[in-house]
C-alpha cells in the first residue's frame, strides 16, 4: 500500500483549477438535463467542453484490470450507483442521474460528482438526494487537522443512519493528486478516532453513495456499472477537498451547478405551463 502524498499550497491550487473545471462541466450538464436526452449525449458534451478548456477527461481510457473505460463521464441512472456506461438510454421524467467527472490539467486531477433530478421525482427520492448532499458536507466538516479518516466516515454514517437509508460499503472515497486514486481510502461508514490521521496538505475526494433501500450492490452485465441489488435508487455526491490549518477547503464547487439547475427547472416549468 502506497503512502499518502501531501500537497503543497501550489499543488493544491492546481488541483483546484482542475476541480473547478469539473464543476463547470457539471454546470453545463445542469443546463441540458431533461427527459428525452441520452446519457451518451451528456458524456459527449462533457468530453468536448473539458478539452475545449484545455483539460482532459481522465475517465476516458482509464484502465481497470486491463480494460479501458470508454467515455468522458460516468453516468448512473436510478438504481445504477456509480461507473455507469453512457449509451443510447434516454432519460425519463422521474429519473435521477449521477454524473461523475474527472479532469486532468496541469498534471493534477480534480474529481467531483453530482446527482440530478429529471422532471418530477418522487418525494422519497428527493429526500434521499437532500440527505446524501447533507452528509457529504458533514463529512467535509470533519476533515480537520489531527482528526482521523474515521471521523469523516462516522459523520457521514451518523447522519444517514437517522433516515434508514443504505450506505454502500464496497466503494469509498480516496486521495486525489497526480493520480485519480491515491491514499488514503475514505469510507462512508466507520468509527470515530479510527484510520489515518488527517494532516495539512491532505487532498481527498469525499463521495457518499447512498441507496434508498438496502446497502448491497452488484456489478451489472456491462462489467462496469454498480447497481443496487434491490433495484432501489441510489444517490452520489462528491467533492474534492484540501485540508489546511484553519480547516477544510472545498476545491470543487456545487454553487455554479445549483444555479444552472434552478434555471433549468424554471425554464422547463414555464414551457409546461
Amino acid at each position: 500500500m502506497s503512502d499518502i502524498i501531501y500537497k503543497t499550497l501550489e499543488e493544491i491550487e492546481l488541483i483546484k483549477k482542475s476541480s473547478l473545471l469539473v464543476s463547470e462541466s457539471l454546470a453545463e450538464v445542469a443546463k441540458m438535463i431533461k427527459p428525452g436526452i441520452t446519457t451518451l449525449s451528456i458524456s459527449d458534451l462533457v468530453d468536448t467542453f473539458i478539452q475545449d478548456k484545455g483539460g482532459y477527461p481522465i475517465f476516458k481510457g482509464y484502465q481497470v484490470h486491463d480494460r479501458a473505460f470508454p467515455s468522458a463521464a460516468c453516468i448512473s441512472v436510478n438504481e445504477e450507483v456509480v461507473h455507469g456506461l453512457p449509451g443510447l438510454r434516454e432519460l425519463k421524467d422521474g429519473d435521477i442521474v449521477s454524473v461523475d467527472i474527472g479532469v486532468l490539467m496541469n498534471e493534477f486531477i480534480g474529481d467531483s460528482a453530482y446527482t440530478f433530478a429529471v422532471g418530477e421525482v418522487e418525494k422519497s427520492t428527493l429526500l434521499l438526494m437532500k440527505v446524501t448532499k447533507e452528509c457529504l458536507y458533514k463529512g467535509i466538516d470533519a476533515a480537520r487537522l489531527n482528526n482521523r479518516i474515521g471521523d469523516i466516515s462516522f459523520a457521514i454514517q451518523n447522519h444517514i443512519d437517522q433516515f434508514g437509508f443504505g450506505i454502500v460499503t464496497e466503494l469509498v472515497g480516496h486521495g486525489v493528486g497526480r493520480d485519480l486514486h491515491e491514499e488514503p481510502q475514505v469510507p462512508n461508514y466507520g468509527r470515530r478516532g479510527s484510520g489515518k490521521k488527517i494532516l495539512q496538505g491532505m487532498v481527498i475526494a469525499i463521495e457518499p453513495m447512498i441507496n434508498k433501500g438496502k446497502k448491497e450492490v452488484m456489478i451489472a452485465d456491462d462489467e462496469w456499472t454498480y447497481i443496487t441489488k434491490d433495484g432501489q435508487p441510489s444517490v452520489h455526491f462528491e467533492h474534492t477537498i484540501a485540508v489546511h490549518k484553519n480547516g477544510p477547503e472545498i476545491l470543487s464547487d456545487f454553487k455554479i451547478i445549483e444555479k444552472e439547475e434552478v434555471k433549468n427547472i424554471n425554464l422547463n416549468t414555464s414551457y409546461q405551463n
